[in-house]
């Protein structure tokens, strides 16, 4: 396709091939072969630009320049296919990371990002402020705790970011599949959530009441707490209920509560409801009612 195309704009250029200001004046875009190329603005008016949009996949100039791991993995994310000489020695893992619009560059984040992470850490931007951390680690050595790092990022850099930790990973065969699932699930947890670090099992649920529609939600919400559904001091109770998996002791710590009296409340929510929260997939179902935001 390059080829081809490079018959009909001369100027096209390939990303490798790029010199110093070499963007200037230049749109860009990934073909089918996952070939990143420019065409320079003189040979492309509205009309050609419309064209060349409905079959190719525009590349977006203000990111940084791609490594050539960073290449490899976008091969391999965006094909399915990993190249020959792209596999991993080490486990991995993708981090999706969730940047408020226009708060920084994609240039000083990778920069900021290199600063705090031990070795190079490919960066695939999905826009402008979302995309994927993939972090290698050793084995036996530690991985990062992302609880600290999104408190240097928030402090030093004045941003709000939000990660969504994946699970680690051996081998790249299945690296689209993964990243698609990791993007589904991240826009399901960002959009319903304010953790600011999560990990994919929390994520699962916010998955899973996403699948229903808005009936189906007013339905879980009204069948499950009935008329507990607006009660909120019951809410609280329950939520920080499942947050101490379902120690009576410590959330009645929590609550500032004696124990016998939160063992009141758990006693009397069972005989209005039938629902024993104290049994684990009793206290599952409540918890994905609470999940769903009550109808207006």
């Amino acid at each position: 396709m390059t080829d081809q195309l490079k018959k009909i704009y001369p100027s096209l250029i390939q990303y490798e091939e790029r010199g110093s200001g070499a963007d200037d004046g230049y749109h860009w875009f990934m073909t089918a072969d996952n070939d990143i190329i420019g065409i320079h603005e003189s040979e492309v008016d509205d009309k050609n630009l419309a064209v060349l949009t409905a079959f190719l996949k525009p590349y977006h100039n203000e990111f940084p320049e791609m490594t050539a791991e960073e290449l490899k993995w976008r091969q391999a994310i965006e094909s399915g296919l990993a190249a020959e000489d792209a596999e991993t020695a080490n486990p991995y893992r993708f981090v999706y990371f969730s940047i408020k619009e226009n708060q920084i560059s994609p240039e000083i984040f990778k920069e900021a990002v290199h600063e705090l992470f031990p070795g190079s850490v490919p960066i695939l931007w999905d826009n402008g402020h979302e995309g994927i951390l993939i972090e290698h680690t050793e084995i036996g050595s530690d991985s990062i705790v992302y609880e600290e790092i999104i408190d240097i990022l928030m402090s030093d850099l004045y941003i709000k970011i939000n990660f969504l930790v994946g699970p680690f990973k051996e081998g790249m065969e299945k690296a689209a599949s993964y990243h698609a699932f990791m993007k589904k699930a991240a826009a399901a947890i960002f959009a319903s959530s304010d953790k600011a670090v999560a990990n994919l099992s929390d994520a699962v649920p916010y998955m899973l009441i996403g699948q229903a529609d808005s009936a189906g939600h007013q339905h879980i919400r009204e069948m499950i707490l009935q008329d507990y559904a607006e009660d909120e001091e019951t809410l609280k109770m329950i939520d920080v209920f499942t947050r101490y998996n379902l120690n009576v002791s410590e959330t009645a710590k929590a609550l500032h509560l004696h124990r016998n009296s939160l063992q009141y409340r758990l006693d009397r929510f069972a005989e209005n409801t039938g629902i024993d929260i104290r049994k684990f997939h009793h206290a599952m179902a409540v918890y994905l009612a609470m999940l769903v935001e009550p109808s207006n």
